[in-house]
């Protein structure tokens, strides 16, 4: 039995300790946030917080997790209000969004030990690796965040402000089979 905190819950695995955190997150905590990419720590996809620190689940056991507190994509902000879920918003930094809880994690970390990081010390740190190229974006939203958290800035909440309300909530209209699709 492995036992250590998720998301200020106490949790307790009944897996071999060797299982990598990634997939006692996933597959026996259902907290699919964190995602599975290259398996070896290269791309960060599996980033979570563990006791303040950046670290790639894949790479972690759960014996390796014993007696830590660990925080999710879902533990940072229930309701999607944390300052760096904003400004990723805001800044428009999601395109596939596959890499971005990852990212979001580890600028989380940096921003905790940071509190006005540079851009040279956001691109240093952040070494998540996204396919869409959202970097320079990630920069901006980044710095954006730690304004707000410094209370320099606030960041609203919804959609982009490029984006009219009434498109973003716009019902797509039902397929109908056998009908061209």
């Amino acid at each position: 039995m492995t036992r250590f905190t998720v998301n200020n819950q106490s949790v307790e695995y009944l897996l071999d300790p060797e299982t990598p955190l990634l997939w006692a997150l996933r597959d026996a905590s259902n907290l699919t946030g964190t995602k599975y990419g290259c398996g070896t720590g290269h791309c960060g996809s599996c980033t979570v917080d563990v006791d303040g620190r950046a670290v790639r689940s894949c790479r972690m056991t759960i014996a390796q997790a014993e007696g830590t507190f660990v925080t999710t994509i879902e533990g940072l902000s229930r309701d999607r209000s944390h300052p760096l879920q904003l400004a990723f918003l805001a800044e428009g930094v999601v395109q596939c969004g596959f890499c971005i809880p990852g990212i979001i994690m580890a600028a989380q970390a940096l921003l905790r030990r940071n509190a006005d990081p540079d851009e040279a010390t956001i691109r240093a740190t952040i070494s998540n690796l996204c396919r869409c190229g959202v970097y320079p974006r990630l920069v901006d939203a980044i710095t954006r965040a730690a304004r707000a958290m410094r209370g320099e800035e606030v960041i609203p909440a919804g959609a982009r402000p490029d984006i009219d309300p009434a498109d973003a909530a716009r019902a797509v209209p039902a397929l109908t089979p056998g009908r061209g699709q």
